[in-house]
Parts: C-alpha cells; sequence; structure tokens
C-alpha cells in the first residue's frame, strides 16, 4: 500500500489560520467574524493582516452569524468562527433561516470539534453538528483531516459561492496530506487502493484509518482507504466505484453513528448497492472529560477498533 509519512504534527485549526490568510490575500471581499475566541480559533493573523475586515463580535454568536449574512448579502465572503458547539448548536435557527435558507456567502469556521476538544468535556465536544448542518439545503459540510488540508479547504471555501460548513480540531495530529495534494469540493480522496474492505474516514479519523490499513496488510487483508473530506455533497461515484470492488465498508468518524458519515454512505448504498457496513464512531452518547488520546480510545476510535470492524464487515460478506 502507498506510504503517508508523518510531515509534521500541527492542529487542524491553525490549518484554518493560515488558510484564511491566504484567502484574505487573494480576494479583498474576504471578511472575518470571530465570538470572543479569535486566538483559540486563529484568526490571529487574519486580524491584524486585515483590521479593517475583522469584526470581534464578543460572545454573542446568534448575533455573528447575522452579521455575516448581512455582509455577505453586501457583496462580502464572510467566515464566521467559534467553537462548533456554539457555531451550530447555539445558533441553528439563525443559520438556517439566514445562512442556509437565504442562500448567503457564509462560511461557518467551526474548530475545537468532536472528543479531541478533550478536558472541556461534554458540554463543548459536540458530537452532533455534522449531522445538523448536513441536513440543511444549501450547506456544503467540509471535515478535514490535517493541517495541509484544512488550509486548502478553507481556500477552497471563500472561492465557493454560497453556505459552507467547515469542521476542523484543537489538538496536535499528524500532518501527512502532501501540500501540493489538490482539494476540490465534493471530491473524495483514494489514499490507498484494496479489494477486501473500504475504509471511508473523515477528519481525525483518516490517520486511523491509515493505520489500520498497515495492520490489516500484515495479516493479508488488502485494504482500500478513502479520506471523505467532504461530506455533503458526497462524491458518490468514488463511493459505489471503491464498494463494487469491495464488497464491504468501515466508515470512520469522530461523529455520533446518528446522521455522520456513516448515514450518508448507508444510504447511498441501501439505494443502489448494499453490502454490509461497519461503523466507527460515538454510540449514541455524550462525551466527557480527559485527555484526547485517552477519549479515542475510550469510545473506540482507534487504528485496533477499525480493523475489527474490518474483519468483521468481511466475515459478513463471505
Amino acid at each position: 500500500m502507498k506510504d503517508y509519512p508523518i510531515l509534521a504534527q500541527q492542529d487542524t485549526r491553525s490549518g484554518f489560520g493560515e488558510g484564511l490568510l491566504e484567502a484574505g490575500k487573494r480576494d479583498k471581499n474576504v471578511v472575518a467574524l470571530c465570538a470572543d475566541l479569535t486566538e483559540s480559533v486563529k484568526m490571529t493573523a487574519f486580524a491584524k493582516a486585515f483590521p479593517e475586515r475583522f469584526v470581534q463580535c464578543g460572545i454573542a454568536e446568534a448575533n455573528m452569524i447575522g452579521i455575516a449574512a448581512g455582509m455577505a448579502l453586501s457583496g462580502k465572503v464572510a467566515f464566521a468562527s467559534s467553537f462548533a458547539a456554539f457555531a451550530t448548536g447555539r445558533v441553528y435557527d439563525q443559520i438556517r433561516q439566514a445562512v442556509a435558507y437565504s442562500f448567503t456567502n457564509v462560511k461557518i469556521a467551526a474548530s475545537h470539534a468532536g472528543l479531541t476538544l478533550g478536558e472541556d468535556g461534554a458540554t463543548h465536544q459536540i458530537l452532533e453538528d455534522i449531522g445538523l448542518m448536513k441536513m440543511l439545503p444549501n450547506m456544503i459540510v467540509i471535515n478535514t483531516c490535517d493541517f495541509n488540508q484544512t488550509k486548502a479547504a478553507t481556500i477552497a471555501a471563500a472561492q465557493h459561492n454560497g453556505p459552507v460548513y467547515l469542521r476542523f480540531g484543537r489538538p496536535k495530529v499528524p500532518v501527512f496530506i502532501p501540500e501540493s495534494m489538490p482539494f476540490e469540493i465534493g471530491k473524495a480522496i483514494v489514499l490507498t487502493e484494496g479489494s477486501d474492505v473500504t475504509l471511508f474516514a473523515t477528519g481525525h479519523l483518516v490517520w486511523e484509518a491509515l493505520q489500520a490499513a498497515k495492520q490489516l496488510e500484515a495479516e493479508g487483508i488488502s485494504a482500500e482507504v478513502i479520506n471523505i473530506h467532504t461530506i455533503k455533497p458526497l462524491d458518490e461515484k468514488t463511493v459505489l466505484n471503491s464498494v463494487a470492488k469491495t464488497g464491504c465498508v468501515v466508515t470512520c468518524e469522530e461523529h455520533q453513528f446518528n446522521g455522520g458519515l456513516g448515514d450518508s454512505i448507508a444510504q447511498l448504498l441501501v439505494r443502489n448497492h448494499p453490502v454490509p457496513v461497519e461503523y466507527i464512531g460515538v454510540d449514541d452518547s455524550f462525551g466527557e472529560s480527559g485527555k484526547p488520546e485517552e477519549l479515542m480510545i475510550k469510545y473506540g476510535l482507534k487504528s485496533i477498533n477499525i480493523v475489527d470492524a474490518a474483519k468483521k464487515a468481511i466475515k459478513r460478506k463471505n
């Protein structure tokens, strides 16, 4: 299988910060809004470079979304950022009405998503946000896997006309996607080819899926790993082509089973190509306070869990 060495260890939120700065350099209409978390969501560099294009909204997320929508209606490309729990759950009505329904050019940049937020605990570890966002008509949903991909996705989001939900995280994680790898909204990336099982992964679980594929290869099992960075629109062609070859699937995500990537894959397959599907994710549970790695282990989001799920999926197809 193709090898993806670790290039560095860096948080994906910093990839957003660099991508936002680059987008601002490329397009003078790019503006940024934040809800009193400028340093945490890595907007500081943009704010210093373009102070006239930065709005500090304070702890008023609903107001931030409304301002962003208004700025978008005046021709701006508005990035509104906060922690994912606050950027989605706290302001869902405003997003639904002022962004998705109104089709405004607002990019909701959601940091500190998932269990890997860590010690802040269940109130901040939103695990439902992908489901909330993908159910909204007109909303693009992007969940990136490392620093390089997050930077590229941010630039792509700025160039896309319409609502975008961009999800990224707090912890330092392996950087393994080459900086030169193209990013196209709605186009999945086949990282390794295989014939026995397909591992569809998103966000931080992409790296775990690659490690699982190595472990499976050592046992004579050929796993195809596909990076689903865009959950909506789903790259249906790539999904179906892979499943036609492997005949079984494991979906991998730092999100609830309900409403996440696994749901999207299963809905596509049940209509077009039913095969065994196993899920790696959080099973109808809130998170808890703990170190990110400990939480990943406790909730079964590690490579060993993906290996076990792959073997189960393969057994079910035979």
